[in-house]
């Protein structure tokens, strides 16, 4: 029988039925962090004997995977899950999910991999470059702890479109390291410089080709700077109401760096206006440091994640005031394994990378396995 024939009352039972069975679908669409892998492990079986290290990670929702990087091989890799917890020999949730590990793309220019950007509107892949030394295959006299590189690859198939030299351009800075990559909403890239108090802006014409300039440096504002021989400048994201926000790992600071813009003419001031940029220190909580921060993920226009990887921590930042202050914190204890950079999977869930770096700085014995982490507040 078709619907249209039913009496008006069993329609209206059928309907609200099926808008009840909807809406529990729909419920378990947005839940589903609560069925995701609580901790996703993976390695390289391509080189246990130096090392995965991966410092950076995006979730690329269109093909179900975890972008990450490597910064002793170069290579950005992929890991895939099943979705759900590894179970033992009783059929017990091991809490825990294998992922597999497979190459995505590499390249020449790929010394060492760090932050990762995935620009999903033009189906590109950022990646900064850095030459820190432990890529032996690929680490030259001229370019270590000298490089800072912004590579472009197509999300799709790995094809690399573009790389720009940010280290080329004129600066009083004899080191450089490119970190982390922030994306606006023209497509322009901002990526830091963490040996270097400098912030490099890449444009990009139609086919991808990009063109780098100086943002903003220590010269405009003294807390972008970092002490000697400290690691400053890392994390970095993009607020759509016009600013960056960026992490000095060295100060435990949080920095909102508006972005120029064009005021057009108006009946009272007939030529258009510029404002330019301007830098300040974002007020944190008494007793707060964002010590050793490293990776920023901004989840909601009021909310930050800030990854601090000597600290063990993943704290959540929010704000009612448009980044001028933040409330007290919520945390997340990762349990070691130097958490380095976030990555968003569904709509309410971020994993947080397990990079071990600590462990390659010290020169200790290689880490074999490294894990992504489900963060969940206190």
């Amino acid at each position: 029988m078709q619907f249209s024939s039913l009496p008006l009352a069993a329609r209206l039972g059928l309907a609200s039925s099926l808008l009840l069975l909807a809406a529990c679908e729909k419920d378990s669409d947005t839940r589903i962090g609560a069925v995701l892998p609580a901790t996703i492990n993976f390695s390289d079986a391509n080189s246990p004997a130096a090392g995965l290290y991966p410092e950076g990670v995006q979730y690329d929702d269109q093909q179900g995977r975890f972008l990450v990087g490597s910064q002793t091989a170069g290579r950005i890799g992929q890991v895939r899950d099943t979705g759900q917890n590894d179970k033992g020999q009783d059929g017990k949730d091991l809490g825990y999910a294998t992922g597999s590990y497979a190459v995505f793309t590499d390249d020449d220019l790929l010394v060492s991999s760090v932050g990762l950007k995935l620009d999903v509107p033009r189906g590109r892949l950022l990646v900064a470059v850095s030459d820190p030394g432990y890529n032996t295959g690929r680490t030259k006299p001229t370019t270590l702890n000298q490089l800072a590189r912004l590579v472009v690859f197509d999300r799709s198939n790995g094809t690399k479109i573009s790389s720009v030299e940010l280290s080329a351009l004129p600066t009083s800075f004899a080191k450089h390291f490119a970190n982390d990559i922030a994306i606006d909403n023209q497509g322009n890239a901002y990526v830091t410089d963490s040996f270097a108090p400098v912030i490099y802006k890449v444009t990009f014409t139609s086919t991808g080709v990009g063109t780098a300039s100086i943002f903003a440096t220590a010269a405009d504002t003294s807390a972008l700077a970092a002490p000697a021989g400290q690691f400053g400048l890392n994390g970095i994201v993009y607020h759509p109401n016009g600013y960056l926000l960026v992490a000095n790992s060295a100060k435990g600071t949080l920095l909102k760096v508006t972005v120029p813009v064009v005021v057009p003419p108006t009946a009272s001031q007939p030529n258009p206006v510029l404002v330019p940029s301007r830098t300040t220190k974002v007020t944190l909580p008494a007793g707060l440091s964002l010590l050793n921060a490293d990776g920023l993920q901004l989840t909601a226009n009021t909310v930050l994640l800030a990854a601090c990887n000597a600290q063990g921590k993943v704290y959540q930042l929010t704000s009612t005031d448009d980044f001028v202050t933040v409330a007290t914190p919520k945390s997340y204890d990762t349990g070691g394994g130097y958490p380095t950079t976030l990555a968003r999977r569904a709509a309410s869930t971020s994993y947080v990378l397990q990079a071990h770096l600590d462990a390659l700085q010290a020169k200790l014995p290689p880490v074999s396995t490294y894990a992504l982490k489900k963060v969940v507040f206190q």
